[in-house]
């Protein structure tokens, strides 16, 4: 274990040992390489940081020789949230994927790989899986993220995931507890509020964080949403009844909890991170997560001295902040103990094979069946309908067929479309129109995101589909608009291998 430096007091070091802040770089900068030294034991790792394995094994290394205990965390889910491969797209298909293709054994294995890659680089917590039901279709921020709209479903791939992840000695941090799917609210935005009873919120969102639980989950994010069936005043985040009363004394949970990004505007905009990062801990979470935004010296002074601030002053009792900066060492140990992942015994393709398994290809009525389409061999133009990216996902990733068209066709041409100003149904007619003329007398291939979410995008593809009724249409979020176009492929999320499946289909060239 590593000595931390002498002069920083008891109470101070808890204060940094809660925190679990980002940076900019891809080296560790010279203030939280001395953080660390003076408590810190947390650092959250984001795309900026990543630029490839190598370079992500060097980072972790630098730090780990200041503090050889430190946990290092990454936003890793696979599918459309993505670090380690935030330029490319990820190899793995994503929870929407994986729950369409309902093989638990399958979920397992894709989540041992990942976390087989993230503790070869040196990671060992990440912020995943994402155990919401995704019960509300309108979902702006869950989506392709959740394994479904089955409580069921979702609690049986939840906790194959977490055992996946752990079986490589990556601690898994289930999220967004108490469930972020029943709402059409983006908490990085605003403040998410779910009005269901308190019976529907046990059988429905509570049950994939009990089989989480009784899987042997280390950590669990807490949400940023209101929900007055458990508590009518406060956020989850922020709410003793929720983390301590519900999490903790009822569900037995006794682990870490984890705090959603503090930065995000349900908690920074209302409370302000200083007093939200108080309440939180007070609340029962232990490990205050920010710097998806903020990521710099001075908003972890200012966290450190409001903790600090706030047990001298009595509004927060110097036992909770122990408490939790135990839970933080605690999860650090197990990190340290855990047993180095083994090869992988089922493939580095396991990712591709799961997005090939989870393609649903229909055709519309009346233009035949899948088995009747004929592939294509000529470069075809793809129509990108291309919706505002939510933050969780960013949209420097990139996304879609064009990339593994182009490879397969060489001379496939592509265009993207987005809904622009004006009435949703006059932009959509308007992008449908500017795609027809852009295509020429290629082949069409229009891919959509959560067509049922977007008019515009609807009526782009009414304007598509009038027209050149041979389009084939390739919906990579839920697909719950109706299938239609020559071919539909519904590829449950939009990582680069869902991309990679569906043009497989396309060209009739699989496995290349």
């Amino acid at each position: 274990m590593t000595t931390l430096a002498s002069g920083t007091d008891t109470l101070t070091r808890d204060a940094l040992t809660v925190l679990q802040p980002g940076f900019t770089g891809t080296t560790a900068p010279d203030w939280l390489l001395r953080r660390l030294g003076e408590g810190l034991a947390s650092v959250g790792l984001f795309g900026r940081n990543i630029a490839s394995p190598g370079q992500l094994a060097a980072l972790t290394a630098q730090l780990r020789a200041e503090r050889d205990d430190v946990l290092v965390a990454i936003d890793e889910e696979g599918g459309d949230v993505t670090r380690l491969e935030v330029r490319n797209g990820s190899s793995f298909p994503g929870n929407h994927a994986l729950g369409a293709v309902d093989d638990v054994e399958l979920t397992h294995q894709v989540a041992h790989e990942l976390g087989r890659r993230l503790a070869s680089c040196g990671v060992n917590l990440n912020w995943a899986p994402s155990a919401d039901v995704n019960s509300d279709p309108r979902n702006p921020v869950i989506g392709v993220r959740s394994f479904g709209a089955d409580t069921e479903l979702t609690a049986r791939h939840t906790a194959a995931y977490v055992t996946g992840l752990q079986s490589a000695g990556v601690a898994a941090c289930t999220k967004h507890f108490p469930g972020h799917g029943d709402t059409a609210v983006d908490s990085h935005h605003a403040l998410p509020r779910i009005d269901v009873s308190a019976d529907v919120l046990a059988e429905r969102e509570l049950a994939p964080f009990r089989a989480a639980i009784a899987a042997g989950t280390r950590a669990v994010m807490s949400a940023h949403i209101l929900v007055p069936a458990l508590d009518p005043d406060r956020p989850a985040t922020l709410s003793r009844r929720i983390l301590t009363g519900l999490l903790r004394d009822e569900l037995g949970y006794d682990g870490l909890i984890v705090t959603d990004g503090m930065e995000m505007r349900a908690i920074a905009g209302t409370y302000g991170i200083e007093r939200g990062s108080v309440l939180a801990i007070a609340a029962g979470a232990d490990a205050i997560c920010v710097g998806g935004g903020l990521a710099d010296d001075a908003t972890v002074l200012r966290l450190r001295d409001a903790l600090v601030a706030a047990v001298r002053a009595g509004e927060l009792p110097e036992e909770r902040l122990a408490e939790a900066a135990d839970r933080v060492r605690a999860l650090a140990r197990w990190a340290g103990t855990a047993d180095s992942p083994a090869e992988s015994t089922h493939g580095t393709e396991i990712g591709l094979h799961a997005a090939r398994r989870a393609l649903t290809v229909t055709a519309a009525p009346g233009l035949g069946s899948p088995h009747t389409f004929e592939p294509l061999t000529e470069p075809p133009y793809v129509a990108a309908l291309t919706p505002v990216a939510n933050i969780a996902v960013g949209d420097e990733t990139p996304w879609g067929v064009a990339a593994e068209l182009i490879h397969l066709l060489p001379g496939t041409v592509t265009g993207s479309f987005s809904a622009g100003d004006g009435p949703e149904t006059e932009a959509g007619e308007n992008a449908g129109r500017a795609a027809l003329q852009a295509a020429g007398p290629r082949r069409i291939v229009a891919v959509v995101r959560d067509e049922h979410r977007h008019p515009w995008m609807a009526s782009a593809l009414d304007a598509l589909l009038a027209a050149r009724p041979d389009t084939i249409v390739v919906e990579m979020g839920v697909p719950q608009a109706a299938p239609r176009g020559a071919l539909h492929i519904a590829t449950h999320g939009a990582a680069r291998v869902c991309g990679r499946a569906a043009a497989e289909v396309i060209t009739g060239v699989p496995g290349v």
